[in-house]
């Protein structure tokens, strides 16, 4: 914000650019991690509320929740190596990114309720802004943008 005082421009000092809250973490693959990437991104939004207002209410936290569970599956289900969970947010927005060390990137199956097994991109997609995924010189990246309210 800027102030004008008998013409002079003041700067208030609240008009300087505010980054994003950004945490990362990485898994190696062992039992339990999938449920770890929940409780961080957990701790994620609870902190996205204190220092942010986020508004995000119970269904936002649940879809966030939802996103990490399915990404970080399919990182450990089809990945031979470590991978990493990295979350970006604001006060309206979180950004979910997963890198592993696969270079086959995922393949979206049209709808079957019938199919058993499968459904994990075609849920992100459907809670999802955004999703990117895309090659990285040490395998893949998908990005998923949420909005919270």
């Amino acid at each position: 914000m800027i102030e004008h005082l008998d013409g002079a421009v003041v700067t208030t000092g609240f008009d300087v650019p505010v980054e994003p809250l950004r945490r990362a973490t990485h898994y190696t693959g062992e039992p339990g991690c999938i449920a770890e990437a929940r409780e961080f991104a957990g701790q994620f939004l609870e902190q996205l509320r204190s220092e942010w207002c986020a508004t995000a209410d119970e269904r936002y936290g649940g879809e966030l929740l939802l996103v990490v569970s399915e990404l970080v599956t399919n990182a450990d289900r089809h990945s031979h190596g470590p991978y990493i969970l990295e979350l970006e947010g604001s006060d309206n927005r979180v950004t979910v990114t997963v890198y592993d060390s696969s270079v086959a990137l995922p393949q979206i199956f049209p709808r079957d309720p019938k199919r058993v097994g499968r459904h994990g991109l075609e849920i992100v997609h459907a809670l999802a802004d955004e999703v990117v995924v895309e090659r990285v010189p040490v395998g893949k990246r998908i990005r998923a943008t949420l909005r919270l309210g």
